[in-house]
């Protein structure tokens, strides 16, 4: 409906990390009607290409710095990772973890124990340990965040007072010690956040303390621009 009056030379339309896993079971029937719908194909684009897109849009919407700078975003099914400098990616991975696999697998009916945090942050730090070498090289003078799960840590944060100035280990460490305490997703209060949003928030934490911890970054500032942002450019 919204393509409809937009007379557009030049579209892209692309489907991520669940178009990727479902790939072979019956996702062309999918695809096909999205065709039809949208007047353009989807293009099913690999985890690389996710990572340089995203970074594209990281890049474009924050102030030049000089040196290195890393980009990190957690969706729901995959976080990718990339280091670049200026709007040239140089490091690109991209993991197969995200906020909503994790926080079903980790959280089973939304119990928020200490156990489960234990064994949802082991997870990523298996995840990690194969490439977290490559992104420690040459420590970025500048960490930034995007896209709806780091939005949303950084939201709450500043509910609480917290974060200002860019997230920290110790934010995150904070909110894992309130959510256990809590002990359920349904007794968490987080009025910033849509209930949906907050039913993928422990994946999502626990995703981010491990990459921050792995990765030795200090503080992450918080970007607006992201893969779509990335796919205009």
């Amino acid at each position: 409906e919204r393509l409809r009056n937009v007379h557009a030379r030049r579209v892209r339309v692309v489907g991520t990390n669940t178009l990727r896993r479902a790939r072979g079971r019956g996702t062309e029937g999918f695809r096909d009607k999205a065709r039809k719908v949208l007047g353009h194909p989807v293009e099913v684009i690999s985890g690389m290409e996710e990572a340089r897109l995203i970074y594209l849009g990281v890049s474009h919407s924050l102030p030049n710095v000089r040196g290195l700078q890393m980009a990190i975003d957690i969706g729901g099914g995959s976080t990718e990772i990339i280091q670049g400098r200026g709007f040239q990616p140089v490091t690109l991975e991209s993991l197969y973890i995200g906020c909503v696999g994790l926080s079903e697998a980790a959280f089973p009916g939304g119990r928020l124990t200490a156990r489960n945090f234990r064994h949802a942050r082991q997870a990523v730090r298996l995840e990690l340990e194969p490439v977290k070498a490559r992104f420690l090289q040459r420590l970025p003078v500048r960490v930034a965040g995007s896209s709806g799960t780091i939005r949303a840590v950084h939201d709450v944060l500043l509910s609480l007072g917290r974060a200002r100035k860019g997230i920290t280990v110790k934010d995150l460490e904070y909110l894992v010690e309130r959510m256990t305490a809590a002990g359920h997703v349904r007794r968490l209060d987080m009025p910033v956040l849509s209930a949906d949003r907050v039913q993928v928030l422990p994946g999502g934490i626990a995703i981010l303390v491990e990459v921050m911890r792995s990765l030795k970054v200090r503080r992450m500032v918080v970007a607006e621009g992201a893969l779509r942002e990335g796919i205009l450019y």
